[in-house]
């Protein structure tokens, strides 16, 4: 039977995956496809979106579609030295060389879309970290056009950020989860501005490699995916459920992602299905990636499955904080709303819950 969950207010339903891995495939994966899908399956994830460097050969070998209960999607990292991109529904790989600091980032996105396809500025902000000896990749051309959105919070990204002594690093290799810091607040204030003037979907990126490395004579796998699945994630709420028809299920996805019918979370702690977030007015109902006019004024609505500390962000700014598993708001400006939740969890408020906005014109 084929995983799916109704979402309790609006009729959508919210499928759980990870966007941007590595498989066997790229350069410097390790973990063939077949364990990466036992290793989904085992953590209760829907679909994945593999992003090997520069190729599909996940999909030439026939990988793409259902694999059992895991939902296979193949696109690809297109990887030069800086400005990596998440390309998806391409018939053709997009070559670049790792080192090329040449190469336009707009050539590649054009090329993504004309053929069909659609895209994602990858991990953003990265930095690396000098004390592992780790390059940083991060996005440095913002003329850019014509991409789906961008990388809000990418595992990769925060937990490397964490490596800066030895003994902190060593306490973060075990328990990453309590070392996780959230979307960088650099990336969140791009996107709220890059969302002013247009739609700009965020998603959760994952970029592991199950990478092994030499300590002390000894070989250790950071991380492999029975753990890293646990961590950052990307929800899909589609308009019907997946039936087990691959070519149909993925086009259903790609459509709510696209739209910006999505959110982050963080689930090593507590899973997120049963959150939502909408707008009503005259008893219509808003969504996330939604537009609507306002009409002197509308709710906010929010629904958690625990009770959380939770922040309503407009036009990158936050409007109002509380706690609760129910949250309600009236609303009488326009503006980019967007919530962000932080769970409690040992003792402090940890991130948990990033949405995409609704768009009150």
């Amino acid at each position: 039977m084929l995983p799916e969950e109704k979402r309790s207010i609006v009729k959508y339903y919210d499928y759980t995956g990870v966007i941007h891995l590595h498989s066997s495939f790229s350069f410097d994966g390790h973990v063939g496809v077949d364990k990466i899908i036992e290793a989904a399956a085992k953590n209760g994830i829907n679909f994945l979106m593999l992003t090997d460097h520069d190729n599909l050969k996940a999909r030439e070998e026939g990988r793409e579609g259902w694999n059992g209960k895991i939902l296979l999607i193949v696109g690809q990292e297109i990887a030069p030295r800086f400005n990596h991109y998440l390309g998806f529904n391409i018939s053709r790989a997009v070559v670049s060389e790792e080192n090329d600091l040449n190469i336009l980032p707009q050539q590649y996105i054009n090329q993504v879309n004309n053929a069909g396809g659609f895209g994602f500025i990858a991990h953003p902000d990265h930095e690396g970290t000098k004390t592992f000896h780790v390059k940083h990749y991060p996005w440095i051309d913002w003329s850019v056009d014509g991409y789906t959105g961008i990388g809000i919070w990418d595992f990769m990204t925060d937990w490397q950020s964490s490596l800066k002594r030895y003994l902190p690093s060593l306490l973060s290799f075990f328990f990453p989860a309590f070392f996780l810091c959230g979307p960088r607040s650099v990336t969140l204030e791009r996107w709220d501005a890059l969302n002013q003037t247009k739609k700009i979907v965020g998603i959760g990126e994952l970029d592991n490699h199950a990478s092994v490395k030499q300590i002390g004579g000894i070989k250790v796998e950071v991380f492999p995916f029975g753990l890293a699945f646990k961590f950052v994630r990307t929800h899909v709420c589609t308009q019907e459920p997946f039936t087990g028809d691959s070519a149909r299920d993925i086009s259903l996805l790609f459509e709510a992602l696209r739209y910006g019918r999505c959110y982050v979370a963080m689930e090593y702690f507590q899973a997120a299905r049963g959150f939502n977030f909408l707008i009503t007015q005259n008893n219509k109902e808003y969504s996330m990636g939604d537009s609507l006019r306002l009409q002197g004024k509308a709710q906010i609505l929010i629904a958690l499955p625990v009770p959380a500390l939770v922040r309503i962000i407009r036009n990158g700014v936050l409007l109002s904080e509380g706690t609760g598993k129910d949250i309600g708001r009236t609303i009488s400006e326009n503006g980019v709303y967007r919530v962000e939740a932080y769970l409690k969890t040992y003792g402090k408020y940890r991130p948990w819950i990033f949405s995409n906005p609704i768009f009150v014109r």
